[in-house]
């Protein structure tokens, strides 16, 4: 999937789209939110960490976290640019 087709699925499933990234190697320690999000990594690359098991995501690479869910991020050394979609629960 490209990141058109992404944008294009995040729009019709009801998910307000947002482009951000972060600095690099930034750690944001484990939380949560309140909604559901579809993340697209579009430059750099990402740790997410749920549960005790990472999976590192990069360019081309998605994912969903819940609403609710505990997550950790770490970002690589280059940052991490990004399309996400937020939908409230």
């Amino acid at each position: 999937m490209n990141q058109s087709e992404f944008e294009a699925d995040l729009k019709r499933e009801g998910y307000g789209v947002y482009y951000g990234g972060l600095k690099p190697n930034e750690v944001n320690a484990e939380h949560a939110h309140d909604w559901n999000a579809k993340i697209m990594v579009i430059g750099g690359e990402i740790t997410i960490t749920r549960n005790g098991h990472a999976d590192r995501f990069v360019l081309g690479d998605h994912c969903t976290v819940a609403a609710g869910e505990l997550h950790a991020e770490t970002v690589g050394p280059q940052g991490v640019a990004y399309i996400a979609g937020r939908k409230s629960v």
